[in-house]
């Protein structure tokens, strides 16, 4: 089953969207995000373009909403850059552990940004973001962002946009401190990847030309998303841009294809 798709509109987006879809006139796309079906609601797939930077936002966790009363809506997310213009980076964590006090002052005057480490990215780089991990997508990157079902987003620095703060809410759950290196991969040039294997989620990078291996991966529902190729859902294709439901169809592949296989993560299965 294909899932549905939305484009949302940002002013930090871009009017040119890159191949496999097709730009809307003049508007300016941030988001192209596929509808969670009923038979996995928990996870959510966008594309994400940018020709600005987005703020400095973090998001909290299960745990944390759950005590705010809001139930369980934590956010969990990853990437994977799909292509990136040359010195596009993005933010991820602090050079130094840091006091709340330090980082609200820096939000209100600006220097978040230097206090922050920027990564230089590359098509291919991917990244996990842990809940209470503060990071700003940066200009010029299009990715694929794989994450909880949520919206809680907590702002601390928007750059002068005209769009409200949470200083009190993101500094109650942010991780004032350097992000592990060990959430950061690299997408392998041949074979299949397990990327995410979190509290949340599963996430798998399939190699069509790993062949019958990469279906052992298929035993409860997923969601499908091809990179390179076509893949085969039902008999139903599925190209890149696209994505589909594997439930209890078949699922088919070639060795040219490539794609992200979304789950549950087993430990949550029930």
């Amino acid at each position: 089953m294909h899932l549905s798709t939305h484009s949302v509109a940002k002013p930090w987006g871009v009017v040119d969207l890159p191949q496999p879809f097709q730009s809307a006139g003049t508007e300016q796309i941030g988001e192209i995000w596929f509808d969670p079906p009923p038979a996995l609601p928990d996870i959510l797939i966008k594309y994400i373009f940018t020709s600005e930077k987005l703020s400095v936002q973090v998001h909290p966790s299960d745990a944390d909403t759950e005590a705010a009363g809001l139930g369980r809506r934590g956010k969990e997310e990853c990437w994977l850059i799909t292509s990136a213009e040359p010195d596009a980076s993005l933010a991820i964590g602090f050079k130094e552990e840091l006091d709340a006090e330090t980082v609200r002052a820096a939000a209100l005057d600006g220097s978040i940004e230097d206090l922050l480490v920027w990564h230089p990215v590359f098509a291919g780089d991917f990244f996990y973001i842990p809940a209470g991990t503060v990071h700003a997508i940066g200009a010029g990157v299009s990715l694929i962002e794989v994450q909880q079902t949520s919206d809680i987003t907590y702002r601390l620095y928007d750059y002068g946009r005209p769009r409200e703060l949470h200083l009190d809410e993101a500094l109650a759950v942010a991780k004032l401190a350097p992000y592990d290196t060990k959430f950061r991969k690299r997408i392998a040039p041949v074979g299949s990847q397990l990327l995410v294997e979190g509290p949340h989620f599963e996430l798998h990078y399939v190699d069509g030309s790993a062949g019958e291996d990469a279906l052992t991966f298929t035993g409860q529902p997923a969601l499908i998303l091809p990179l390179e190729g076509s893949v085969s859902v039902g008999g139903e294709a599925v190209q890149p841009g696209q994505c589909a439901l594997l439930d209890r169809e078949e699922l088919d592949f070639g060795a040219g294809d490539k794609f992200l296989l979304a789950r549950k993560s087993l430990a949550n299965s029930r």
